[in-house]
């Protein structure tokens, strides 16, 4: 259960960084500050809403999709904020939360901007759980309450598996078609080949069984495996569930006894694959009209 911390004024006072599992950087912008070039009082409610989306994120629940799955919404009931210093323009903050409790309909946050170590402002955030047709506050489900308690304690949120297209088909190729397909435009004839019968695959599910990323492994050459079709919803890009799914594969090679992985990287996530150590190998070319580069990676 997630506990109560009730803190102290004087407690309150002395937050840091490190009280917060989760935080959100930003840098303040000039829509944002007063003629003083100080941030207006109230941008810091928008601060902690784009941190709440983030923070989601991080719980790997797609705001729209879990709560339509929970037939529920949040509102915000009440905030209130505790001003003691001001961020400036051009300013880098990070935006903290952490659930300090969940009880009832009611799910309450506290809140912090810090400036490097410094303590700008901090919040307690009162949001209510409400039904999704009446808008009459209704318990905060079991599942949800679950995951948050999970992750402010340190636990894993996401779960990933490995299989084969009988089993994780029908999930990777539905991430498949909403991304490659729908989103990128790439003709459903170029996503879909007959190596997927034999590939391993790996997808991404949250805690409340939603299938969020997928990619597959496939032998390329003696001793060098090619990971490919990697994809992640749109709403939970930027947080770490590619990640763990590369690393699954790659682990996944490394005990088949590959020396080598190798893929072929969209232009716009080569520096994701390269901050995971991954090396650009040759001149960018194109794929279904959209320019690759293949990288590659020692294991």
């Amino acid at each position: 259960m997630i506990k109560a911390l009730a803190p102290s004024d004087a407690d309150r006072q002395h937050l840091r960084p490190a009280d917060f599992r989760f935080s959100e950087a930003l840098r303040v912008r000039a829509s944002e500050v007063d003629a003083r070039k100080m941030v207006f009082n109230a941008h810091y409610l928008s601060y902690f809403d784009a941190a709440l989306g983030a923070y989601w994120r991080a719980l790997t629940l797609p705001d729209m999709e879990t709560m339509k799955a929970l037939d529920g919404f949040l509102l915000l009931r009440k905030s209130t904020l505790d001003y003691q210093g001001s961020a400036r323009f051009d300013d880098q903050l990070d935006i903290a939360l952490r659930c300090r409790q969940v009880a009832g309909s009611s799910i309450q946050f506290d809140a912090a901007v810090f400036r490097g170590s410094e303590l700008l402002v901090q919040a307690e955030l009162l949001y209510g759980f409400a039904d999704a047709q009446t808008q009459s506050p209704k318990s905060v489900p079991a599942a949800l309450r679950q995951v948050m308690e999970n992750f402010e304690s340190g636990q894993r949120v996401v779960d990933v598996r490995l299989g084969d297209w009988a089993e994780l088909g029908a999930a990777a190729g539905s991430i498949r078609q909403t991304v490659f397909v729908e989103e990128q435009k790439i003709p459903a004839e170029m996503e879909w080949d007959s190596a997927d019968a034999g590939c391993l695959h790996a997808v991404a599910f949250n805690r409340l069984g939603m299938a969020l990323a997928t990619g597959r492994l496939l032998p390329h050459v003696p001793g060098v495996a090619k990971i490919g079709r990697m994809a992640v919803l749109r709403s939970m890009r930027g947080g770490r569930i590619g990640r763990e799914v590369l690393e699954s594969l790659m682990q996944a090679a490394r005990q088949q006894g590959f020396r080598e992985v190798l893929l072929h990287a969209q232009i716009s996530a080569a520096g994701f694959y390269a901050r995971a150590g991954f090396v650009q190998r040759g001149p960018v070319f194109e794929e279904a009209g959209i320019g690759h580069v293949e990288m590659v990676k020692v294991l």
